[in-house]
C-alpha cells in the first residue's frame, strides 16, 4: 500500500475544505512547496496534489505554484483540479507529473478517458470518482439543497451533481483500460470521522486509492487492502503520525 499524502491549493496555499465547501476553508500554510519537502523527507513515496480553484474554474490556476512542487520535489506526483483538455495532459505530462487525474472530464466525456489512456497508457492517467451521498445512517452532511443523491458522481470541483452512477461509470472505464481510480466520498471528506468502507467494498477488479475521511492511524492500517489511501487533514491537524505510518504501513 502507498500512503500518499495530499497537498490542495488555493490561491497558491496549502489549504483543506470541509466536504468540498469553498466556503469552509482552513489555510495550513503559504509555502505548498516546503510542505511537500517534508513529506517527502518523511519517506513519502508519492504526493498528491489538487488545483482546487483549476477544479471549480476549469482551468490552470495554480500552475506556477504546481511548477515549483514538482521542481522541488524527487518523489512522483499526481495532479487532479482543472484537467479538460488533451492539451492540459500533455503540459502536465511534460512538466514532470507522473499521473493526471481525470474527473469532470471524464463524467461529461468518457472518450477523452480513452483516448488519453490510448496516447499515454494506464500508468499515467488516473480517474477521480467523487461520489455524493445524502445525510443517511450517520454519514455527515447533505446533498445541495437537501436532494439525495445516492451515489451520484459530482463535477466541477464537487459543485455540480451529475446524474452518473458510480458504479456503472467505473464499469464503463475500466472497459476503456483505466487501471487507478482514486473514489472520495464527498460528505467524509475534511471530517475527519471515517472513509467509507462500504463504499470501497463494493468496488472490484481495478487499483483503489481511498479518499476522504481518514482520521487516525488505525484507518490508515484498515486501507492497507487497497492500492493506496490519501492522508491531508488527519496529518495537518495532528491527528496521526504520518512519518511513522509510511515506516510502519507502506510497502
Amino acid at each position: 500500500m502507498l500512503i500518499i499524502p495530499a497537498i490542495d491549493l488555493q490561491g497558491g496555499q496549502a489549504v483543506r475544505l470541509l466536504q468540498g465547501d469553498y466556503g469552509k476553508k482552513t489555510v495550513y500554510s503559504d509555502d505548498p512547496v516546503k510542505v511537500a519537502q517534508g513529506f517527502e523527507t518523511m519517506g513519502a513515496k508519492y504526493l498528491h496534489v489538487v488545483d482546487l480553484d483549476g477544479a471549480k474554474s476549469g482551468s490552470t490556476a495554480n500552475l506556477e505554484t504546481i511548477r515549483r512542487i514538482r521542481e522541488g520535489i524527487s518523489i512522483p506526483m499526481q495532479l487532479g483540479g482543472g484537467v479538460r483538455s488533451g492539451e492540459i495532459v500533455d503540459m502536465y505530462l511534460k512538466m514532470g507529473i507522473n499521473r493526471v487525474i481525470l474527473g469532470t472530464i471524464a463524467v461529461s466525456n468518457p472518450g477523452f478517458v480513452a483516448e488519453m489512456i490510448e496516447k499515454h497508457g494506464p500508468e499515467r492517467i488516473v480517474v477521480g470518482v467523487d461520489v455524493r451521498f445524502s445525510n443517511v445512517e450517520g454519514i455527515p452532511g447533505q446533498a445541495r439543497d437537501d436532494r439525495v443523491l445516492e451515489g451520484f458522481i459530482s463535477t466541477a470541483g464537487w459543485l455540480e451533481d451529475s446524474k452518473v452512477n458510480y458504479l456503472e461509470f467505473i464499469e464503463n472505464i475500466k472497459s476503456m483500460g483505466v487501471e487507478y481510480l482514486v473514489v472520495t466520498d464527498i460528505s467524509r471528506d475534511g471530517t475527519l470521522t471515517s472513509p467509507n468502507w462500504d463504499l470501497y467494498e463494493t468496488i472490484q477488479g481495478i487499483n483503489v486509492v481511498v479518499s476522504g475521511g481518514v482520521a487516525t492511524e488505525e484507518h490508515i492500517a484498515q486501507a492497507a487492502k487497497y492500492y493506496a489511501v490519501i492522508v491531508g487533514k488527519a496529518h495537518y491537524e495532528g491527528r496521526v503520525d504520518l512519518e511513522k505510518c509510511i515506516r510502519q504501513y507502506q510497502g
